[in-house]
């Protein structure tokens, strides 16, 4: 079930929504200041290619004092906009009975939307 939910989720708007994360990441990366964004937006992009089966885990030292600076200014910059928009998408596949597995998966990402620092998705 687990891989049948993802290759739905990709053919559905899985494939182009980890597409653009990676495009964000690149452009991220080309600067020195952006490349730790920029990783954190292949890591969710990734992520968002194949959530089935997968959770989202913190890591041993996700409190650390620069992740926590780094997940403060992801937060202002992209991060609530990118939870927001998994949420209204969730609200949006929640509305039929079909949608509903992939409403949770949105629902999944968010913390990882929010706060990409210190946490992975396993």
């Amino acid at each position: 079930m687990t891989f049948l939910g993802n290759i739905i989720w990709l053919v559905f708007g899985g494939l182009l929504s980890g597409l653009a994360y990676m495009l964000v990441g690149v452009v991220l990366c080309l600067t020195v200041v952006g490349l730790p964004f920029g990783v954190q937006a292949f890591k969710i992009g990734i992520a968002t290619l194949a959530p089935f089966g997968k959770q989202v885990v913190e890591l041993p030292q996700a409190n650390s004092t620069l992740r926590i600076v780094f997940n403060v200014l992801w937060l202002v910059f992209a991060g609530w906009e990118i939870a927001l928009s998994h949420l209204v998408w969730a609200g949006v596949l929640a509305l039929t009975v079909v949608g509903v597995p992939f409403a949770i998966q949105h629902i999944k990402l968010i913390p990882l939307a929010l706060f990409p620092f210190g946490r992975d998705l396993r």
